[in-house]
């Protein structure tokens, strides 16, 4: 951005005018104000609908199937299961992991 100034004193443009400097042009009150416009009356109306018209009818479907019991034991039993081949899975890994580090480390010693 530029200042409409040039010179040793750019910052002048910016500074606050002083207490005793004449106040900014006021319009005069022999001048006309401008008419406010008319306040917004909202939206058209839209047409209705016509009087024949009606929305698409569906069937009416059957009532929905009661779920089957849930076994919470079983349900259980089996994130347990889970659970334990994750854990199993994820020391594998890391154990392979360990074994890999050492090897690639104990080439860099040598």
């Amino acid at each position: 951005m530029t200042s409409p100034t040039r010179g040793p004193d750019d910052d002048a443009y910016w500074q606050r005018p002083t207490p005793d400097a004449a106040p900014l042009a006021r319009p005069s009150q022999d001048q006309p104000a401008t008419p406010e416009p008319p306040p917004y009356p909202g939206p058209p109306r839209t047409d209705p609908p016509a009087a024949y018209w009606r929305p698409p009818t569906i069937a009416t479907p059957p009532p929905p199937r009661h779920m089957p019991a849930q076994d919470m034991d079983a349900i259980d039993e089996a994130e347990g299961s889970a659970r334990t081949v994750t854990y199993g899975v994820g020391l594998v890994a890391g154990a392979i992991a360990l074994i890999l580090l050492c090897l690639l480390c104990g080439r860099a010693l040598l």
